[in-house]
């Protein structure tokens, strides 16, 4: 690896770039699905390659190859070099970054079980276990159960003279039940229903789920909601928990703080934001109760990491104090730009042949001080949604609607009966306005996205959000066509 970075950077410089990094990844992915008593699929991936990013004429450029060896380094950095000067004669303005000090080292994430040294056969046995049981119920019509596991391999090394090297482990798993009556369809999920939960961690992540043993329940419920009235049309106090509050924060704030949307280079696949720069500082984006962080360096987040990929150390990066509006995610480039002293260390690839950009790393909504008891006996009327289907919200990340797996009604306090296909709706900063109570430390927890969308030519990103339940006043709930 070392001998390619070396020839790569060297011959980057002697073509004429002002700057010169490159990344050397290998990446093993392997995925387990389960349907209905067989196995779905198994996919055992491995892949190898490197990247070439350079600064030449005030431009970058890049370019890539999955051939590592040292002649062809030298080949991808006059390519990326050339690139770059092409680029240069549309430049408006040179690029120009952020100081970050040349970090050097070898770093590897914790974990108790590697997932890659399970036998095949033990993990495939969990899985049809929990299979077997969600389909005792015989309006269970499809019963699916999945793991992934990622392993990533990164050398970054920079003509500034840094040399990092990371190892990455990251593991996930989840069920689901579909259950069928006539032409209605309903379906329930376990932990949550992004195909699972993930974290940076080991197979004993997997292990602490104990998928056979919440299959019952979930499948129990998945027919309970074929029964289930709809969820009525009204303006009431939302009560939101676990990943479909995780989403919330993903949509409505994590992609509106990335800079490169606010500047507009990330428009035509993604949209941009309404967080333009003349809010920050200035800006009330929800209430009090509200303090949002970008935190790279929570243990086992799926967005937590050493350094960036160019480079940059993790960092804990208030975005919201108090309602109060503070801060992006950002890259050495747009850090400069805004007059930053140093970049948020965002900047992520989606493997060796992909030019990095700003990804969310772990986007948490701090905790209150209530319990989930607590505030749902405070709540006069209202519902509690658990577990996102459906979500919808604009270009600049303000109208939002989203579609959920059950709703509880709350009235006086208690819990009620369960609604089927419950939605609601708002604008983001009315929305966060209206947060008035965040359950504790002791109910909050991380939740991980490993499917996050986003450029052209398109890059997923594993990303995090730790969250506690939250009540949020006067919300539009129920079925769209219903209120219209």
């Amino acid at each position: 690896m070392h001998e390619i970075t070396e020839a790569a950077l060297a011959r980057a410089q002697e073509a004429g770039a002002s700057y010169a990094d490159i990344r050397v990844i290998r990446r093993q992915h392997e995925g387990i699905q389960v349907k209905n008593g067989k196995v779905e699929s198994l996919a055992g991936e491995e892949e190898y390659g490197f990247g070439v990013r350079v600064i030449a004429d005030g431009a970058w450029g890049f370019a890539s190859s999955f051939q590592a060896d040292r002649e062809e380094a030298e080949r991808v950095a006059e390519i990326a070099v050339r690139i770059a000067r092409a680029s240069a004669r549309w430049k408006q303005e040179d690029v120009a970054l952020a100081p970050e000090p040349a970090a050097t080292g070898v770093f590897e994430s914790p974990l108790e079980k590697d997932p890659f040294e399970v036998p095949l056969e033990e993990k495939i046995s969990l899985l049809l276990d929990a299979d077997r049981i969600l389909r005792q119920r015989p309006e269970v019509k499809v019963a699916e159960a999945e793991m992934n596991f990622f392993r990533d391999h990164i050398l970054f090394a920079s003509s500034e003279g840094a040399c990092i090297e990371q190892i990455k482990i990251e593991s996930g798993a989840g069920v689901s039940a579909t259950a069928v009556e006539g032409e209605e369809v309903q379906r329930r999920s376990y932990p949550c229903s992004f195909g699972g939960d993930y974290a940076t961690a080991g197979y004993e992540f997997v292990e602490n789920w104990d998928l056979p043993a919440n299959a019952e329940w979930v499948a129990k419920e998945a027919v309970e909601l074929l029964h289930a009235p709809q969820c009525p049309p009204d303006t009431l106090d939302l009560i939101l928990e676990g990943s479909i509050l995780a989403l919330q924060v993903h949509e409505s704030c994590g992609h509106p703080i990335e800079l490169d949307r606010v500047f507009g280079t990330e428009a035509s696949y993604a949209g941009t934001s309404f967080l333009t720069t003349d809010k920050l500082g200035s800006f009330q984006y929800g209430s009090e109760q509200v303090n949002i962080v970008a935190d790279a360096t929570i243990p086992h987040g799926l967005g937590s990491f050493f350094y960036d990929d160019e480079g940059v150390v993790a960092q804990r990066v208030q975005i919201v104090s108090e309602g109060l509006f503070t801060g992006y995610l950002s890259s050495r480039e747009t850090a400069a730009r805004l007059g930053l002293e140093r970049s948020g260390g965002a900047m992520r690839a989606d493997g060796w042949n992909r030019l990095p950009i700003i990804r969310m790393t772990n986007i948490n909504l701090e905790p209150g001080d209530w319990t989930l008891d607590d505030i749902i006996g405070e709540t006069k009327r209202g519902m509690l949604m658990q577990d996102i289907v459906s979500w919808s919200i604009d270009d600049k990340r303000l109208n939002f609607q989203f579609g959920c797996e059950v709703a509880r009604e709350i009235t006086d306090g208690s819990l009620g009966k369960i609604y089927k296909n419950p939605t609601y709706t708002g604008i983001t900063y009315e929305f966060w306005g209206g947060c008035d109570a965040i359950a504790s430390e002791d109910e909050w927890r991380l939740w991980g996205i490993p499917n996050c969308g986003k450029g052209e030519p398109g890059q997923a990103a594993h990303v995090g959000h730790g969250v506690s339940a939250a009540r949020f006043r006067n919300v539009r709930v129920g079925l769209m066509e219903e209120q219209a």
